[in-house]
Parts: structure tokens; C-alpha cells; sequence
């Protein structure tokens, strides 16, 4: 009899953890994939600490799987982002730190210490669901084992702590480096977190340089697989700086399949190319819409114009994403729909494979 999913979490759910309760009542499983005899999945927990703590549950899950006669081989993914101790303040209340300003003179891009590869997701023009693809995407990565950070570029409108249920200010002990914010196995910093919510910023050029920057070269990143860049819609003065700033893997280009956002897509993929930055891959959003009433599927914005944009143009596609309630929810909730087990879960799940094989992420 094969092994499934639900043997597999049966077999673990009784283990007890250091902090008190069991695995199964944790939650803490994720990812959970049977091939042939081989099982793999991840256990996420809140930071290196517990992950160190954590070690005998693992040890333990192992054993227990591998004495089942269809287990063949047992691989476990502790996620846990790497965030160093944050210096202690000598006396008095730390020191904040302001964000914005000129930028820094740079003699051409600089790496981001401990992060491998950096994908700028981008539109080019609003409504596209950009913002969601990318943090559906960071979720997905992060549930496949990747260690993966995400920072919204998006400057006049963050919109990621509210998708990713992350809220407060990040702590800044000696007024010089940023402690991002962790969520759903995924290290999050957005301007939106140094703001009062519905704060507008109003703010020139050469002050939302200066941001970005401060984004990428002043926050705990960590030891990261890829770091994930949510930009603002069009082709100005953030996507122009992150190019130059920093050493840019590639770029991935959400669009509906309406024509009318095709031409935006169009423009911002010859920015990239302007910028030599590599097009990874086009990725069709609100693809088609199945009624969850009748099961009527319906392409309210088309259907299929991104797979024939990038085949014009040479170019990877990357998957085509459904249309569902459960994705707008899920995202004002802050518990991304990649979290779940949906078709929508399965679709992410589908797109981070590409990328780890790819060696993108």
C-alpha cells in the first residue's frame, strides 16, 4: 500500500516539542510530497533557536518514517530564517533609524551579503496582482525548502505587511541596521513598516533612491537562497536604482492576459533589457475563473495572451495562475492562499519548482 500524505502526518503528529504540545498541534509541517518511496517535507519554525531546539523532533520524525515498510528515504527541511543577535542597547531606549534621503555614492552594484540570487518581480503597469504573485511566490519558496526574503519595493503604495500579517516597526538597536520582520518562513521589510498605516509619502527621486538603498545594504537579510523585490508599477526611479544599485539575477513579468496590460509588460521588459538585466520569465495572473457554485470556467481577462507574448519574444513562461476569491481573502487576512492545500496552493507550488530547478532560487 503506498504511503500518503495523511500517513505521513499521522505517523509524526504525536511528537512532543521542547516548548510544550505536539508537532501535528503546532502546525508546523509543510510541503509534504511523496516520490515513489522518497517522502520530503518542512518544518517551519519561528527563528535559528528553535530550529537548534527543534533538532530531536526532527531526529524523531525521521525514525518514525523510516520504520514504515513504503519509506525508502526521509528528507526534512527545517526552515528557520538566519538572523543574527541584535547588539544590546548600554542604557535608555535604542536609537531609531531614519529611512529616506539622498542616496550614498556606489561604484557600480553591490552584493548583499549572505543572499544568492535577486529576482525584481515586476508589471509595469498597476492591477496586474504583482504584488500578490510575489508574495504568494516567497510563501510557495519558502514552503519547498528555499530560504527566501522579501522586500516591497513598492515605495508610494507596501501593500506586503498586510499580505504577509506583519505588522509594527522593525528594531533598529544602534541606529544603523534594520531588523526585518518574519512571517510564514519568509524575512519581510517594506517602507510600509516604517510608516503609521495610511501614512503617504511624499517623496522625489532622489529620496526613494536613497530608501531602496537603505533597504538592501542596511537590513539583517540573513542567509538567504533569494530575495524576492516586489516593484512599484511602471518603469521609473525604483526599478532604475535597483539595476544599478545591486547585482540583479533576473526579472520576472506578471501581466494579465488582456492586451492592454500585455503593452505595459511589453515596456517594462525592454527597461530590463536597457538595464542588461535578464528576463527570467513571463507568469500569467487571473488566467481563468472557475465558478465554485456551477464550475463554469470563464477568462474574464482573456486567456493565454502571456503564453504567446513570451513565445514571441523568446522567452521562458513561467505558469498561468488562476482567478480566485480565496487569493483576495487569504491576502487581506495576511495568510497567503501558497499556505494552503488549494489549486491555487498547488499552481505557486508549481511556479517555485520551476525556479529551484532552474537554479533561480
Amino acid at each position: 500500500m503506498p504511503v500518503t500524505r495523511e500517513t505521513i502526518l499521522t505517523a509524526i503528529s504525536g511528537i512532543a516539542l521542547p516548548q510544550g504540545g505536539t508537532l501535528g498541534e503546532a502546525d508546523l509541517v509543510r510541503a509534504v510530497m511523496v516520490d515513489g518511496d522518497t517522502v520530503r517535507f518542512v518544518i517551519e519554525v519561528e527563528n535559528a533557536a528553535t530550529a537548534r531546539a527543534m533538532q530531536p523532533v526532527e531526529a524523531e520524525a525521521r525514525a518514525r518514517l523510516e520504520r514504515l515498510p513504503e519509506v525508502g528515504k526521509v528528507q526534512i527541511v527545517m526552515t528557520a530564517p538566519a538572523r543574527p543577535e541584535p547588539p544590546k542597547a548600554v542604557s535608555g531606549a535604542a536609537p531609531s533609524l531614519k529611512v529616506g534621503g539622498h542616496p550614498k555614492p556606489q561604484a557600480g552594484p553591490q552584493a548583499i551579503p549572505g543572499v544568492r540570487s535577486i529576482v525584481a518581480i515586476g508589471s509595469g503597469k498597476g492591477g496586474v496582482g504583482k504584488s500578490t504573485v510575489t508574495s504568494n511566490l516567497a510563501v510557495a519558496l519558502a514552503r519547498a525548502g528555499r530560504r527566501v526574503g522579501l522586500l516591497d519595493a513598492d515605495i508610494y503604495g507596501p501593500s506586503q505587511p498586510r499580505m504577509m500579517g506583519v505588522s509594527g516597526r522593525p528594531a533598529s538597536p544602534d541606529g544603523q541596521r534594520i531588523e526585518p520582520m518574519h512571517a510564514h518562513g519568509v524575512t519581510v521589510m517594506s517602507i510600509g513598516l516604517m510608516l503609521k498605516e495610511g501614512e503617504a509619502l511624499v517623496w522625489r527621486g532622489p529620496m526613494l533612491m536613497g530608501a531602496l538603498q537603505q533597504l538592501l545594504q542596511q537590513v539583517n537579510w540573513g542567509e538567504l537562497d533569494v530575495l524576492l523585490i516586489d516593484l512599484p508599477p511602471g518603469t521609473g526611479d525604483v526599478q532604475l536604482s535597483l539595476c544599478q544599485k545591486a547585482p540583479v539575477t533576473g526579472a520576472i513579468i506578471v501581466s494579465t492576459p488582456q492586451d492592454v496590460a500585455l503593452l505595459d509588460a511589453r515596456r517594462a521588459i525592454d527597461m530590463f533589457n536597457k538595464l542588461k538585466t535578464p528576463v527570467l520569465g513571463l507568469v500569467e495572473n487571473m488566467s481563468t475563473y472557475i465558478c465554485p457554485n456551477c464550475g463554469h470556467e470563464a477568462h474574464l481577462f482573456g486567456h493565454g495572451g502571456v503564453a504567446a507574448e513570451a513565445d514571441a519574444l523568446g522567452l521562458p513562461f513561467l505558469g498561468a495562475l488562476p482567478l480566485q476569491l480565496e487569493v483576495r481573502l487569504a491576502g487581506d487576512s495576511g495568510r497567503p492562499a501558497a499556505l494552503g492545500d488549494s489549486a491555487v496552493a498547488a499552481a505557486y507550488a508549481s511556479l517555485a519548482d520551476r525556479l529551484v530547478k532552474g537554479g533561480i532560487a
